[in-house]
């Protein structure tokens, strides 16, 4: 089931599908299997950077944090840490089980890689924070690079510093990695963005603005994947205070495309962030990106590539066989993690 609701993003960048099947929400996963050595914690982190948010969306959040095998048996010995962005319709112990987290920290420490993995959960009403920064959902942006990296640096052995960070996501996590990355870059030493959605900025026909506009919000919050998806979208990147019940501005006003919404929408978009972070982005110690090529994605994520490459930014463009889905927990574990090991700080 799960991977059918993630599947569904395959077919075009993930805002586009007003027309996807109805799906539930929190979709589950089976519990990964725990190798000898490995620890799993899931402490609740507060983000004081979500406080009164209108959606009324937690402030508390549970975070699936992996150590490696000597973490217990080496009580002086720190650890880089990798922050793992899960996708939309999905919250974060679902995405950590789908993902076999635990496996792939075991793997890459017998491999001389020692990791701690943080999956945070940013679960939101409508499905999705975007993580984005916006007074109705919260700022969730601010939540991962401040809240849960000072939770995660204050609670754990870590190396807590830049060179100790890594930051990587899958889909809409991928959008997180490309968002937050560019908005807090010294905070993360390297980033990677699996199969990023999203990517460039968003339009509508006068048609598909009107349908989004005229959704009541007791569909919208049951609505299908599509639909929760641009609404996500809406309330995270054109929030209105004194607009409810969404508490933000639709696309579509006075019989045509609201051009501010357009705008505000656009400036959320990696693509177009780009050319106002070139710094930020070179800054990164590496940049990596991948995606399948049968992935709907494909078309956004290439462009991204070519972005970086028209302003000379270093970055690793990966593509392999495959979907939105299939391959994403092997490639975590054998092509991120990886590179990670190749980039942060080591186990010390």
């Amino acid at each position: 089931m799960i991977k059918a609701l993630i599947a569904t993003a395959a077919g075009a960048a993930l805002l586009a599908l007003a027309g996807g099947p109805a799906l539930a929400q929190n979709i589950t996963a089976p519990a990964p299997t725990i190798p000898p050595g490995i620890t799993v914690e899931a402490p609740k982190v507060p983000g004081p950077s979500l406080a009164g948010n209108l959606e009324g969306n937690a402030t508390e959040r549970e975070a699936m944090v992996v150590l490696p095998p000597s973490y217990k048996t080496s009580p002086n010995k720190r650890y880089p840490v990798v922050y793992y962005l899960h996708g939309f319709a999905i919250d974060g112990r679902n995405f950590y089980n789908y993902m076999k987290v635990p496996e792939a920290v075991a793997r890459n420490a017998a491999a001389g890689n020692e990791f701690i993995v943080v999956v945070p959960d940013t679960l939101t009403k409508l499905g999705g924070s975007m993580y984005s920064s916006s007074v109705t959902t919260g700022d969730f942006k601010a939540f991962i690079a401040k809240d849960l990296v000072s939770y995660i640096d204050s609670h754990y052995r870590t190396i807590a510093n830049r060179g100790g960070r890594g930051l990587a996501g899958h889909s809409m996590g991928g959008y997180g990695t490309w968002t937050v990355g560019m908005t807090y870059p010294e905070v993360f030493d390297s980033i990677w963005a699996q199969s990023a959605c999203c990517v460039s900025p968003r339009v509508e026909t006068v048609e598909s603005a009107q349908k989004l506009s005229s959704v009541p919000i007791e569909q919208g919050v049951k609505g299908d994947f599509g639909t929760r998806a641009a609404l996500s979208s809406m309330v995270a990147w054109s929030p209105n205070p004194k607009n409810p019940p969404y508490y933000a501005d639709p696309p579509f006003k006075d019989g045509k495309v609201d051009e501010l919404v357009m705008a505000q929408w656009a400036n959320n978009s990696p693509l177009a962030m780009v050319a106002g972070h070139v710094p930020a982005l070179k800054s990164f110690d590496a940049i990596g990106t991948d995606v399948g090529t049968k992935d709907g994605l494909i078309r956004d994520d290439t462009m991204m590539h070519e972005e970086l490459e028209k302003f000379g930014i270093a970055h690793t463009w990966l593509t392999y066989e495959g979907t939105h889905t299939d391959k994403i927990a092997q490639r975590f574990d054998e092509i991120v993690l990886p590179f990670f090991a190749k980039h942060l700080d080591k186990a010390k």
